[in-house]
């Protein structure tokens, strides 16, 4: 490998991923460009730390780091950002496979943009090739993320261009701006944790990318189950209520206050049409519970006026991404 061209770390969260994980690293080592990987095991017990130590264990590029409990997306990716020392950290779910040209389309994209925090691969789904599984994250007024493309067809989404937040299943992050904006929150422990982080670089104005050479085929929902459950209602709505509460003004929380209330009732009619809304009421006031406690409040985006234009551009998005999820 020649170490010249090596300006990407992949950072891998793995947990019980013994049926993806050996793919996964695979096609990484099988790309135009071989870029170092760190994976670190949240503690899984179905045999895929073991495979990596013995398939893996003599590969110069690759590390494995070992947690000693399951401590979450959010803390594993932070470990592993932690041991980076690279220009750029390519975040990757472990079920998935890269495109042999992914690391290098990615480099360029972030090259060609030097005020880019993140760049997101175009997600493809595994089993059903020809659908889109993410083309870009949006967030809108509603209080709703939502995954551009999703199950549409796969040559819809062949355009490079600014979103809101890059899914972190597979995006790559410029390494410097962690330390201006900071890592992961840890509260979120998993889910959302990339709208935020997202949104936080969107108020310190960078901006984040949709890559659409850069191809990632996602198995999806391969650790928790399906698309809905209540592991991911619960996370999902306890965050997305911390979510705003983090990054907005109070008076900007106020003004969008009317939406806000009618996105979470849809949401509400939504959950409990599935069986679940007593698990979603809960998780929204665990939620309000987060935002009010010490290790929220600490978290908490301070206003700043030199942000204002910033906070302009995101409300424009807020009210766009109504557009972009109906229509």
């Amino acid at each position: 490998m020649d170490s010249k061209k090596c300006r990407t770390t992949v950072v891998i969260p793995n947990y019980n991923g013994i049926k993806y994980i050996e793919a996964c690293l695979d096609t990484l080592l099988a790309g135009s460009l071989v870029p170092q990987i760190i994976v670190v095991d949240n503690a899984s017990t179905d045999g895929s730390r073991e495979l990596i130590e013995q398939k893996y264990g003599t590969k110069e590029e690759i590390r494995l780091i070992c947690l000693a409990e399951n401590t979450g997306f959010c803390h594993a990716v932070n470990v592993g950002i932690a041991q980076t020392r690279t220009e750029y950290v390519f975040l990757l779910n472990n079920d998935t496979e890269a495109d042999c040209h992914c690391v290098e389309e990615l480099e360029k994209m972030m090259d060609s943009h030097p005020n880019a925090f993140s760049a997101g691969a175009k997600m493809i789904n595994l089993h059903f090739p020809e659908k889109i599984d993410d083309a870009g994250d949006f967030y809108n007024a509603l209080g709703w993320a939502f995954a551009r493309g999703k199950d549409k067809p796969v040559t819809r989404y062949e355009k490079e261009g600014r979103i809101f937040a890059s899914c972190a299943g597979a995006a790559v992050y410029r390494r410097a701006v962690f330390d201006e904006i900071g890592l992961f929150d840890e509260n979120h422990f998993a889910y959302l944790e990339d709208i935020d982080i997202g949104y936080r670089a969107n108020i310190w104005g960078y901006c984040n990318l949709f890559a659409p050479n850069a191809h990632v085929y996602h198995a999806g929902s391969a650790v928790s189950g399906s698309r809905h459950n209540p592991f991911k209602v619960n996370l999902s709505a306890r965050n997305s209520i911390y979510l705003i509460y983090k990054n907005m003004p109070f008076l900007q929380i106020l003004f969008n206050l009317p939406f806000l209330v009618t996105g979470y009732l849809i949401k509400l009619l939504f959950f409990a049409r599935k069986g679940m809304g007593r698990v979603y009421v809960k998780a929204v006031l665990e939620g309000v519970k987060l935002s009010a406690s010490d290790k929220g409040k600490v978290r908490k985006v301070r206003f700043r006026w030199k942000h204002f234009a910033n906070y302009l551009w995101i409300q424009w998005e807020l009210w766009l991404g109504l557009v972009r999820r109906f229509f």
